[in-house]
């Protein structure tokens, strides 16, 4: 008898293929490109043994509910799980599959990207160009600030943290130094050529501030107004982890009072983005929509994880990634 499993959306080709080929499953698609309404997605669950679910599906009591018994496995293709509620599954004794150590690279290589359009204006840039505002060469326009010699800060140096400080390591040269602040003592640190330092020194002595750390309780809106106000009036802050670590309305107010050379930002609050927000009308802020994971390479390795994940558990065997 074939296992039912739910795929809330459609995967790139080679995971998407790898799971349709499966001679046991019988799968269960949303194909549109949207997100699965909250009520298709509770009509669909019902009665699978399996779902492979996306960041934006809230897994909670509700649905696990709506599922019912059959129920053996949540795959999440994602490395972050808030979109789930693990204590509801930890009751059931349901296993939790996701992706960790799939992003490092894609998503530092974005967070570099990030630094340097936000330090080279490159928005307003853009801008200039499709509005024909690009005039004859002057000598003072459109100056940005370059990275050689500046003080670079890390907050959280897991492999993301650590992967972007070495990326940025020959933009600072030999004069720059990488900082970064993290619970505890990072191993790492010294081979990469990091110091770690307290909060509060990482926000008074960096030009750039890059946001790397995991989203909990602790960090929840941790960079607020009365953060802002002890960095230094030109930094450069660059989020690419979650959205809610900023207080976005303490980010507007700091903007609109003329505090941070620039702003980058692949994660907001909320997701997507209206495109009225008001933190769109500074043109030092850079917003770009979610794109940390977003190459062929890394999402076709987090699709198949996530297949695997899911298979393994429907056919009752421990996940390859479970979230312990």
């Amino acid at each position: 008898m074939s296992s039912k499993v739910l795929l809330t959306r459609t995967i790139p080709s080679e995971p998407q293929k790898f799971l349709e080929s499966a001679k046991d499953i019988e799968l269960i698609q949303w194909k549109e490109k949207s997100v699965i309404p909250r009520e298709k997605l509770l009509e669909m669950v019902k009665g699978v043994d399996g779902i492979l679910c996306m960041l934006t599906d809230k897994i909670d009591s509700e649905l696990l509910d709506a599922a019912g018994p059959n129920l053996k496995v949540v795959s999440t293709l994602s490395v972050g799980y808030d979109h789930v509620d693990l204590n509801e599954l930890r009751k059931r004794s349901i296993p939790l599959g996701y992706t960790p150590g799939v992003l490092t690279d894609a998503t530092a290589e974005i967070t570099v990207m990030l630094v340097l359009a936000a330090a080279r204006r490159m928005r307003e840039g853009i801008r200039a160009v499709e509005n024909g505002e690009w005039g004859k060469w002057n000598p003072t326009w459109m100056l940005g600030t370059q990275l050689t010699n500046k003080t670079v800060g890390i907050f959280g140096l897991g492999r993301i943290g650590s992967a972007t400080a070495l990326r940025l390591k020959p933009f600072i040269g030999n004069e720059g130094k990488i900082i970064y602040c993290s619970r505890t003592e990072k191993p790492e640190a010294a081979s990469i050529g990091v110091i770690k330092v307290d909060f509060d020194v990482l926000l008074r002595d960096s030009d750039v501030i890059c946001i790397c750390s995991a989203m909990n309780e602790e960090t929840n809106e941790m960079f607020n107004y009365e953060v802002f106000k002890k960095m230094k009036k030109n930094v450069i802050l660059v989020n690419t982890a979650r959205g809610n670590i900023i207080r976005q309305k303490d980010l507007c107010r700091a903007l609109s009072e003329g505090m941070f050379g620039s702003v980058g930002l692949d994660v907001c609050t909320p997701e997507p983005l209206d495109p009225n927000d008001p933190l769109l009308k500074f043109n030092k802020v850079t917003v770009i929509p979610h794109l940390g994971s977003a190459t062929l390479e890394t999402r076709t390795l987090m699709g198949n994880i996530a297949v695997k994940n899911v298979l393994t558990g429907v056919r009752g065997e421990p996940l390859p990634h479970s979230v312990k």
